[in-house]
């Protein structure tokens, strides 16, 4: 039986802003196929996901003597931020049009340690709080906590928020009575799926269909090298070829196997008390983010995740995305970013862009005013050496 206190700290973190809260008994941990999943080289060049992995498969680990962990919900989802319809216009993934929200739930986090403190004696070093930043299986742990249900997507989907929680997680000695799932046993299947991936999907595959880059290689598993959340935000070098025109017009992130699934009918707004809207930053057009400096674009994207990008990373991504708009009108902005001191990445990219738009005059009439630096063999092949 949940005790008076359990139910005031959980009243209390909704207060501060949490739209779910949930416990669970820290007690055989959700693998998740994280070992296998890694063995596959579907973490790509995440290898801080390798060095991490025992602690996130064991919270002892991370928190000597852990007993319970408190899973939170963040609802990002606004009827006003919509994924851009026109090819023409950069998409950018919805929780990305807000200020970092690391930042913004961090104090959040620090004032529900407070309410452990002062509601169970508890001190400092009885909890660690996390925020999609540390050796915690986020996803399975809110499944276990019954925040919802791992979606063929393999993100959680919740009944009320659908696919849009930002998770966050606070590891404690404390020992709470967990919440229930939302199913405790789950019927065998035959093509081997784990029976607790897609608990309430039945026959549907709308995520799995609907990916652009086909980066499910079954249901409950993303292989990250295909994915275009992983290609435009953690690759660093260049974005593979075959998968440049799936892209699209996503220039940061991806929500397709998100928008797509039909649990989102039952979502409603976020409260968006731990998030701060920027409405500014997809109001950019595709010309203006080509033609960023280094001010401009510290200006335009200080406090978002997308400054983690960096300058090199966003260009590289327009690029893909003016190349995949049949927008000849963008040539010129691409020439310049193929035949200037832009770093290599970017270069190459752009060059791929300019090719793909039929814009080859105009590339090599630049390129003849310049050095032969731009044609080595690395850059035309669109990768770097």
């Amino acid at each position: 039986m949940t005790d008076t206190r359990q139910e005031e700290l959980r009243r209390r973190l909704t207060a501060l802003g949490f739209d779910d809260v949930r416990f669970a008994a820290t007690a055989a941990p959700p693998g998740g196929g994280l070992r296998e999943w890694l063995a596959g080289g579907m973490a790509g060049e995440m290898q801080w996901m390798e060095r991490t992995a025992e602690k996130r498969l064991d919270p002892e680990l991370v928190l000597p003597g852990a007993k319970s962990i408190v899973m939170l919900g963040v609802n990002y989802w606004s009827r006003a931020q919509r994924a851009a319809d026109d090819a023409q216009s950069p998409a950018w993934a919805r929780y990305a049009l807000h200020e970092d929200y690391h930042d913004t739930i961090k104090p959040a986090l620090v004032a529900a340690g407070r309410a452990l403190e002062e509601l169970y004696g508890a001190n400092a070093g009885d909890y660690r709080y996390y925020t999609d930043t540390g050796p915690v299986l986020e996803r399975g742990w809110a499944a276990r906590a019954g925040l919802g249900f791992v979606g063929k997507n393999a993100m959680l989907i919740s009944r009320r928020h659908g696919n849009w929680l930002l998770l966050a997680a606070i590891l404690t000695r404390v020992e709470f009575v967990p919440d229930a799932p939302i199913r405790k046993k789950f019927p065998r299947r035959k093509d081997g799926t784990p029976p607790e991936i897609g608990a309430l999907c039945g026959k549907c595959t709308r995520c799995l269909d609907a990916c652009p880059t086909r980066a499910f290689p079954r249901p409950g598993v993303v292989d990250a090298r295909r994915c275009i959340s992983y290609q435009t935000i953690e690759n660093k070098g260049a974005i593979p070829r075959e998968l440049r025109a799936g892209i699209g017009n996503r220039i940061y992130g991806c929500d397709v196997c998100l928008d797509v699934c039909p649990w989102n009918r039952f979502a409603h707004e976020g409260r968006r008390m731990l998030l701060a809207a920027r409405d500014d930053v997809a109001g950019l057009d595709l010309r203006e983010i080509l033609e960023l400096t280094p001010a401009r674009f510290a200006e335009v994207f200080r406090r978002t995740p997308i400054k983690r990008l960096k300058l090199a990373g966003l260009l590289r991504n327009a690029c893909v995305v003016a190349g995949n708009s049949g927008d000849a009108s963008l040539v010129p902005a691409l020439v310049r970013l193929a035949s200037t001191p832009a770093p290599p990445l970017v270069r190459a990219h752009a060059v791929w862009a300019v090719r793909r738009l039929g814009g080859e005059t105009l590339l090599e009439s630049a390129r003849a005013a310049e050095t032969d630096a731009m044609v080595r063999p690395e850059y035309d092949a669109g990768g770097v050496s």
